[in-house]
């Protein structure tokens, strides 16, 4: 069993050279502290390490979602009894980007959405994060119904030839396969209905919009025959994997996988 290990800042400052961060690129980037040891400084220095190594030319993006905002028929209130689901409906607080926490994305997320000079999207259940030079373009008017398609945050760092960094993170986490999922055609493609909560004119409302459905339950796989064909960055930070890659490399490639797998 492998012991567990020590990371400071500079640590984090090298490993990212060494993988091919550089300034003025756009990186969305997905964590899993925990996966690192121990971090000393906590998620202050991952986000400093990752600001440092882009500079004022460059830009930082991480999903900042809020997927407990949908309707409990959902499954996203999976521990509640069903009579509790109206209660929760009419009173789940409304989607403000300036506080809602993320769920379930992890420390380093949670501080990067406070962190000053951070923007963040208006999506209710879906919202991104940025700072840095195209911080507001990547993040705005993020559309309801176009979670994570051409007019997204992740469909707008396709334009900008962006890349992703997973950080401790696999394949099931890299949110840009998504954008693949919208530009595919496959014969499961279809639609869906969510509801949320959402401020509108002042006011709490609870409001329905269609967009595509999507799982990610391929995408490790996905990401395992990427990397038979084509060059990803890897290298270790304390104990946690790390993986840096064109994103457009990745969408383009998962957009043939898919329609070569799924049905």
């Amino acid at each position: 069993m492998e012991s567990r290990k020590i990371v400071i800042k500079q640590d984090i400052l090298d490993a990212l050279k060494q993988i091919g961060v550089k300034s003025a690129q756009n990186i969305i980037v997905h964590t899993s502290m925990k996966k690192f040891g121990f971090v000393c400084g906590g998620p202050q220095i991952i986000i400093e390490a990752l600001m440092e190594s882009v500079g004022e030319e460059g830009t930082i993006i991480m999903p900042t979602q809020t997927w407990k905002n949908l309707d409990p028929s959902s499954g996203v209130h999976w521990e509640e009894p069903k009579e509790w689901w109206n209660i929760i409906r009419s009173n789940w607080p409304a989607y403000d980007k300036d506080i809602t926490p993320t769920n379930t994305m992890g420390a380093v997320v949670e501080m990067f959405r406070k962190w000053p000079g951070t923007v963040r999207s208006d999506h209710p259940v879906r919202s991104f994060s940025a700072w840095g030079k195209n911080a507001q373009y990547l993040i705005g008017n993020h559309d309801l119904s176009d979670i994570f398609g051409e007019s997204s945050p992740i469909g707008k760092l396709y334009n900008l030839d962006g890349y992703v960094l997973l950080l401790g993170t696999g394949y099931d986490k890299n949110t840009s396969i998504h954008l693949a999922d919208e530009r595919a055609n496959y014969s499961s493609k279809h639609m869906e209905e969510n509801s949320c909560a959402i401020i509108k004119d002042g006011k709490r409302q609870w409001i329905t919009y269609s967009t595509l459905y999507v799982d990610g339950e391929d995408f490790i796989d996905i990401g395992r025959d990427f990397e038979d064909n084509y060059q990803v960055g890897k290298i270790k930070i304390g104990s946690a994997e790390v993986r840096f890659m064109r994103q457009r490399d990745i969408v383009d490639f998962a957009v043939e996988w898919i329609e070569k797998n799924r049905k």
